[in-house]
């Protein structure tokens, strides 16, 4: 059986799930990608290549393996996007709750049941049907769940919009211990740069006591404002709509002194090394151009 346990987002990780990038499918059809960031490369004709992605994956799974984390990997589905681990389920406390993801996801699902059956029943959670959330939207902090959501009422016609205040209600039901926080997300179905696909899209604490924060991410100011109160503005990295069209926020904690981050953010990893992390730079610009990053190829099981 498998013991899970995430308190953070930033505790010494011992298991996850880690993406695959392969049978990644023929580069989708315009109307066939989820994300206005996923449309522009397939307009562009720069849609990332399979090999690439793979490797890219691999130089992630080589740092996992250098610190001894043990890593799962999905079934590989024919012909099936399997990259983002971080949306079809998340663990918080000893609990794993499946995601109700975008209808056409459920295969995804499907390719971790061999982890799914290895977690005791009881601790298994799957949300009533309203309820629609995905990882990328939820972070537990120690007392807090951070939730990302968007409740406009055009929530529907947002293909971009993940995650609802059903689901907020839900996991504050389900924790009730905790003190869950929702924030609001800017969304755009066809401009990635004012897209706040999801919360680590903005944000993401890291360390204990910092995080790296977008503004225009959150559509109501005083719940960004909320965030600098709580981390402090000393201890916030804030950075540009390029760099979070460019997904820096979305690097990934494997303790709190080491964080994993793509190669080319030189601002975020030089402040960084500055404030004493240590930083494992990769290749990961191929992947990003599906606005995802190396916290939504992750489905973190265990940590200290």
């Amino acid at each position: 059986m498998l013991q899970l346990n995430i308190n953070n987002e930033t505790s010494r990780l011992r298991a996850v799930v880690l993406g695959t990038a392969l049978s990644n499918g023929p580069v989708p059809k315009i109307e066939e990608c989820y994300d206005p960031k996923s449309i522009e490369n397939v307009k562009a004709g720069t849609y990332p290549k399979e090999e690439d992605m793979i490797l890219e994956m691999e130089a992630f799974e080589e740092v996992f393996k250098k610190y001894d984390v043990e890593v799962f990997r999905p079934e590989v589905i024919k012909d099936c996007n399997q990259i983002f681990s971080r949306d079809i389920a998340f663990v918080i406390e000893d609990k794993i709750i499946r995601a109700n993801i975008l209808p056409n996801r459920e295969e995804e699902i499907r390719a971790i049941d061999y982890i799914w059956k290895q977690i005791d029943p009881d601790k298994r959670i799957i949300l009533p049907e309203e309820c629609h959330a995905e990882g990328g939207d939820v972070m537990p902090w120690n007392d807090y769940i951070f939730v990302g959501t968007y409740s406009g009422e055009d929530y529907s016609s947002y293909i971009t919009a993940r995650t609802n205040i059903d689901a907020v209600i839900a996991l504050q039901e389900l924790f009730p211990h905790k003190m869950v926080k929702a924030f609001e997300l800017r969304k755009s179905n066809t401009n990635a740069k004012e897209n706040a696909l999801h919360l680590d899209c903005c944000f993401q604490p890291i360390g204990k006591n910092k995080a790296i924060l977008h503004k225009n991410g959150f559509l109501i100011e005083r719940e960004y404002q909320w965030l600098v109160d709580f981390f402090g503005k000393e201890n916030i990295f804030e950075i540009t709509k390029e760099e979070m069209y460019n997904m820096n926020s979305n690097v990934f904690s494997i303790s709190e002194k080491v964080i994993v981050s793509e190669k080319n953010f030189t601002r975020l990893n030089t402040w960084l090394r500055k404030q004493g992390f240590t930083v494992e730079e990769i290749p990961y610009a191929e992947i990003a151009k599906q606005e995802g990053l190396l916290r939504c190829s992750t489905l973190p099981l265990i940590r200290d």
